[in-house]
């Protein structure tokens, strides 16, 4: 239940604070009040009287609009993520040394990303593969970000990795395979920074906003999300299936900022292009894409990189489709 208070707010914050002490979970946001598992005849006659009552509310009561009505605005140093800006977040998916990453942290800028990404510790479905550089490789992400006057996002890939990636991060990334794992879900709500959330790869957006709503309980709505594509029948073409209505969708219930990460939805470096433009035109608040000088070598998601000259006319289609579609 939302409670939306018209008068005498304060008091009756405090009022409701107190009558449900011990027994319900209150939220507040302002003059919205939410009691988790309350019914409207909980409430003093009073109250009723002075509030509309909102009693038909979403699982993930705080990463709704009907809680949160005004759109949540994300700083980080060099950038701000929101509904009124389109920032570019690249880089390549590994950090695989110092040399390289500095050289893609340049690419990156150039195209205009104030956002350097980049996998320290990479989840891969076979244990053989290149698992990341650990710390040393957040060493290196740091450096390149420094270097040029961006921001780092890179995955945190379990609670205990926490504090470790915090020292060197902007904005924690939750990749689509913990989605669902709660006890990261709940390590990074209880930080001060931001959160970048992907949608697992059969979620649905109401368990995306329920995983999300994970981390707003822990008292961090510093979160972004991340559609990334879906699994469905057919994957012969494209890695995955880019659920590009999900992104106004999500724009329509929930406050947080939308990034399209079409590297990941399509898998494939050709397709990126048309489909960034798409997240774009479909409201984006900003575009994810991972970028490599020389995709065959890379030792992780080469088929989905840009190479440099690629990424850079992707970015300007993806600002000229901003700028359109803002007039």
């Amino acid at each position: 239940m939302i409670i939306i208070l018209k008068n005498d707010i304060s008091q009756n914050i405090t009022k409701l604070q107190k009558l449900f002490a011990g027994k319900k979970q209150v939220l507040v946001q302002q003059n919205r009040v939410a009691v988790v598992g309350a019914a409207k005849q909980d409430l003093p006659a009073e109250i009723q009287a002075a509030a509309q009552i909102i009693e038909n509310t979403p699982a993930a009561i705080q990463s709704s609009r009907l809680f949160h009505p005004e759109d949540i605005v994300i700083r980080t140093p060099h950038t701000v993520i929101d509904n009124n800006h389109l920032i570019i977040m690249a880089g390549p998916c590994s950090v695989e040394s110092r040399e390289h990453i500095l050289k893609m942290a340049a690419v990156a800028k150039q195209g205009g990303a104030t956002v350097l990404r980049g996998g320290a510790f990479k989840p891969r479905t076979s244990p053989y593969s290149f698992q990341g550089l650990g710390e040393t490789g957040l060493k290196y992400l740091r450096e390149a970000a420094d270097l040029n006057g961006m921001d780092v996002v890179t995955e945190v890939m379990d609670d205990e990795h926490v504090p470790l990636v915090a020292k060197y991060t902007d904005i924690f990334q939750i990749g689509a395979r913990n989605m669902q794992n709660f006890s990261l879900l709940k390590a990074v709500g209880k930080t001060k920074i931001p959160v970048a959330l992907k949608r697992g790869m059969s979620a649905t957006i109401d368990d995306l906003l329920n995983a999300a709503e994970y981390i707003a309980a822990g008292g961090n709505q510093q979160i972004m999300l991340i559609e990334r594509g879906i699994r469905t029948f057919d994957n012969k073409y494209t890695r995955n299936t880019f659920d590009v209505a999900a992104i106004p969708v999500l724009q329509q219930l929930t406050p947080y900022p939308v990034i399209a990460d079409p590297s990941h939805a399509v898998g494939r470096w050709d397709l990126v292009t048309p489909m960034a433009a798409a997240g774009v035109a479909a409201g984006a608040a900003g575009l994810m894409v991972e970028i490599h000088d020389d995709p065959k070598r890379a030792l992780s998601d080469g088929p989905q990189a840009l190479k440099p000259d690629t990424y850079l006319k992707m970015t300007q289609q993806a600002q000229a489709i901003r700028t359109l579609m803002a007039d």
